[in-house]
């Protein structure tokens, strides 16, 4: 009897532990599903179903260029009261001839042991503009352009149901057709936030203390440790020197902790 009693508890244990692996697994391919559906739902402007994507949770928020837009409210603004008057006029959904295609990519996803959290890393390759055919009635006349970034993402599980919960966008560089990557000016697509809302109608919440555009090269954080030895990138690896210049002379390590601007 001691025997099987035994074989019974290893056989328990061995069915607990590969219910865990099982919904490890499924929690991950849902992450993944919700943030390809966001960048499906971002491709044609459909900014109302993106919102729907994001935790009612009070920690929610959006980073983005240079602003922190907080809670559902603060999601909205950005989506629905800056993007959309913007791109398509204020509707939701496409307007003709306006490209803003989303290729999400590179997922790395992480459940973290609550089972209710998790974070993820994504990169986002974009190509935006119109079409010549509207150019004289489209607001950004005849433009097009290039966009790569990364997200670290934290995402929360609200009654069951896998969000959005902290966006964090890192838009590596921008760049037109024209003149490629190489001669783009700082700011020339997507200005930095510097004003807050109410001040600013459309704007963040709060202005954050780290900025990054190209030529800025310095790395995004990684929410990971290494999978072998086990150990995080120093902070000074991720900072990005001049040439020939000590890592002591260049701009401070990023962070993906919640900066804000004094």
């Amino acid at each position: 009897m001691g025997s099987a009693g035994n074989e019974v508890e290893e056989l328990k244990q061995l069915v607990e532990s590969l219910r865990k692996e099982v919904t490890r697994l499924s929690d991950e391919g849902e992450i993944k599903k919700l943030h390809f559906k966001y960048g499906y739902y971002l491709d044609k402007c459909l900014y109302k179903e993106v919102v729907d994507l994001y935790a009612d949770d009070e920690g929610t928020f959006v980073e983005f260029i240079g602003g922190r837009y907080r809670r559902k409210a603060g999601v909205a603004r950005l989506y629905l009261e800056r993007f959309a008057p913007r791109f398509v006029d204020g509707r939701n959904g496409p307007v003709h001839g306006f490209l803003l295609d989303h290729a999400q990519m590179q997922d790395v996803i992480d459940i973290r042991s609550d089972g209710k959290t998790a974070c993820g890393r994504f990169r986002a390759l974009m190509s935006a503009g119109t079409h010549k055919s509207v150019q004289d009635t489209h607001p950004r006349g005849f433009v097009q352009w290039w966009e790569g970034g990364v997200y670290e993402n934290e995402y929360i599980k609200e009654n069951g149901i896998w969000k959005i919960w902290k966006l964090k966008y890192f838009p590596f560089w921008h760049a037109s057709f024209e003149k490629g990557w190489s001669n783009k000016e700082i700011g020339e697509f997507v200005p930095f936030e510097t004003k807050t809302y109410p001040e600013n109608e459309t704007g963040p919440d709060e202005v954050v203390e780290q900025l990054m555009l190209w030529p800025d090269t310095r790395v995004v954080p990684f929410h990971y440790k290494h999978p072998v030895t086990g150990e995080q990138v120093k902070d000074d690896d991720l900072r990005a020197p001049e040439w020939g210049k000590p890592v002591e002379t260049s701009l401070p390590a990023l962070t993906l902790a919640e900066t804000k601007r004094a």
